[in-house]
């Protein structure tokens, strides 16, 4: 059984800093990208960051220079580290795999992001 378990989420002001985590079982997880989303009420869920096994990695414009993903193959965590953090970075955050043929994801942790 697939398992993702977000945490780190909160409330940060405005130039702050967050570190998102998400523990994997249920997977080889070295063998396997993930994937960091966000999603805001009303919107659909956007893709922010990826890592694949290998350990490269790509972020949609938005994030790029502020946040950076990477992993730890032997603890079976992904990291999220975000920084200079800004209101339009408010929400909620999934960290997501696809094995097995179908997709996976946690149960999300929320970054709001206000003075």
């Amino acid at each position: 059984q697939v398992r993702l378990v977000e945490s780190g989420g909160g409330l940060v002001q405005p130039g702050g800093s967050l570190r998102l985590s998400c523990a994997a079982s249920g997977i080889n997880f070295k063998l396997y990208a993930m994937k960091w989303y966000r999603q805001v009420p009303g919107k659909e869920r956007e893709l922010i960051a990826t890592i694949t096994s290998a350990g490269q990695t790509n972020y949609t414009d938005s994030v790029k220079d502020r946040f950076t993903i990477s992993r730890n193959n032997v603890r079976n965590i992904l990291n999220l580290q975000m920084n200079s953090l800004k209101p339009e970075d408010t929400a909620r955050y999934y960290c997501s795999t696809t094995a097995f043929g179908r997709n996976f994801w946690g149960q999300g942790t929320q970054v709001t992001v206000s003075s």
